[in-house]
C-alpha cells in the first residue's frame, strides 16, 4: 500500500480508503468488523463514515454506521487510524437529523460533532468535512446551477425561511473545535470550484484553519473533478478522495451483465439520479468490453483507473461482501498501459461524463 500526504497536514494516508456507507443496512456490525479487520491487515489506515450514514438515508438506520464503526475503533490503537467524519448539511430533506438540519450554523455543526464522537468512542475526528455545502449549488446528479435557488436576504426563494451561514462563521467554528482537541483537520465534499477557493482566501484573510481535503464523485463515467477542480487542487495543494469509483456498481458490469443482479442500483430503486441518465449504460458496457478485451475485470479497470491518477490521494472503495472488497484492494497492484490510458480516453471522449 501507498501512504500520501493529505493536503497541507502531517497526515499520512492509505492511497485506498475503506467506506462504509453500507454498515447498519446492507451489512451488519459482524460484516462491518470484519471488512474493517480486512482492510486494516492489507495496510488501509483511513476509514471514512459519516452521521447520516448508512446510505440511502433512512430516519430508522441513520447514525448505525458510525456505532459500528465505534465499536471496532476502540479496540484498535487509535493514533494509527485516520479517521474521516461528517457532518451533514441543510436542504435535503432529512428531517430526523437535527430537524433537518436548518443549516451549518455553529449549534448544529457542535452538535453533530459531539454526537458522532459518541456513537465513534473517540476523543476526535482526524478529518471533519462538511458533507455537502450549505448554499445553493448543483449536487447529487444535479449538474447545472439554478440561480432562482439562491438565498436572498436571509430568506429561500421558494418561500422558506432560511439563512444561508456565511463560509467564515463555519470556519470559525470549526476553528473552535480544533482548538478544542474534537478535530485535527477540517474538508469539504460535494464541493465546487469556487467554494474550495472561497474557503481558502477567507482562511488565510482571517487566520482561520485551511481546508486539506475535498471529497467528491470521480469515475470513468464522471470525470468532472477534471474540469477547473484539478487545477485548484494541484495549485493550492488540496487532497481529493475520490469516492463512488464504481459509478454505484455500474462499472463492475454487473447491471450489464444481469439487470437484476442484487446491488444498490436493484434493492433503493430511484435512489442515486446520477446514475438514471441515459448514457450511463452504454459507457458503462464500453469500458466494460475495454477491460476484458485486455484481460481485465471491468471492475480491476475502473479502480485502477482512479487509483492511479495523479491528482487522487485516497479513493473511498466500499462493499457488501468480502470478495468485494478484496477485489477491489487487489486492485491497487494493477497499472494500466499506455495503450489502454489512451482507449479509455477515446471513449471518454465518445461519451463525456454520462454520469454528472
Amino acid at each position: 500500500m501507498e501512504y500520501r500526504q493529505l493536503g497541507n497536514t502531517n497526515l499520512k494516508v492509505s492511497a485506498v480508503c475503506l467506506g462504509t456507507m453500507t454498515y447498519g443496512d446492507q451489512n451488519t456490525e459482524a460484516d462491518a468488523h470484519e471488512q474493517l479487520d480486512y482492510a486494516l491487515a492489507q495496510g488501509v489506515n483511513f476509514i471514512d463514515t459519516a452521521e447520516m450514514y448508512p446510505v440511502p438515508p433512512k430516519a430508522e438506520t441513520y447514525t448505525r454506521t458510525e456505532t459500528m464503526v465505534g465499536t471496532w475503533l476502540k479496540k484498535q490503537a487509535r493514533d494509527q487510524i485516520v479517521l474521516g467524519g461528517k457532518v451533514a448539511g441543510p436542504r435535503r430533506g432529512m428531517q430526523w437529523i437535527r430537524g433537518g438540519p436548518p443549516s451549518l450554523d455553529r449549534v448544529n455543526i457542535r452538535a453533530a460533532i459531539e454526537c458522532s464522537l459518541k456513537r465513534l468512542q473517540t476523543d476526535y475526528i482526524d478529518v471533519y468535512q462538511l458533507h455537502w455545502p450549505e448554499r445553493n449549488v448543483p449536487m447529487f446528479g444535479q449538474y447545472l446551477f439554478d440561480p432562482t435557488n439562491e438565498y436572498v436576504s436571509g430568506i429561500y426563494q421558494q418561500g422558506e425561511q432560511h439563512a444561508w451561514v456565511s463560509i467564515q462563521n463555519q470556519l470559525e467554528t470549526l476553528a473552535e473545535l480544533i482548538q478544542e482537541g474534537k478535530v485535527r483537520y477540517i474538508g469539504l465534499s460535494n464541493e465546487q470550484p469556487w467554494g474550495v477557493m472561497e474557503f481558502l482566501r477567507i482562511a488565510k484573510e482571517y487566520n482561520l484553519p485551511t481546508i486539506a481535503s475535498v471529497q467528491n464523485c470521480y469515475n470513468l463515467i464522471n470525470r468532472g473533478m477534471e474540469f477547473g477542480m484539478s487545477e485548484v487542487l494541484y495549485r493550492e495543494n488540496v487532497s481529493l478522495l475520490a469516492y463512488s469509483p464504481l459509478a454505484f456498481g455500474h462499472l463492475t458490469a454487473k447491471y450489464i451483465d444481469n439487470p437484476a443482479a442484487k446491488g444498490r442500483v436493484t434493492q433503493f430503486l430511484g435512489y442515486a439520479q446520477r446514475y438514471k441518465k441515459p448514457n450511463v449504460f452504454p459507457a458503462s458496457a464500453a469500458y466494460a468490453k475495454l477491460a476484458r478485451q485486455h484481460g481485465l475485470t471491468p471492475t480491476q479497470l475502473a479502480l485502477s483507473f482512479v487509483y492511479h491518477r495523479w491528482f487522487v490521494t485516497s479513493t473511498i472503495i466500499g462493499a457488501t461482501t468480502m470478495g468485494q472488497l478484496k477485489e477491489n484492494i487487489d486492485a491497487w497492484q494493477v497499472k494500466l498501459s499506455p495503450e489502454i490510458m489512451q482507449e479509455i480516453e477515446l471513449l471518454h471522449l465518445t461519451m463525456m461524463n454520462p454520469a454528472p
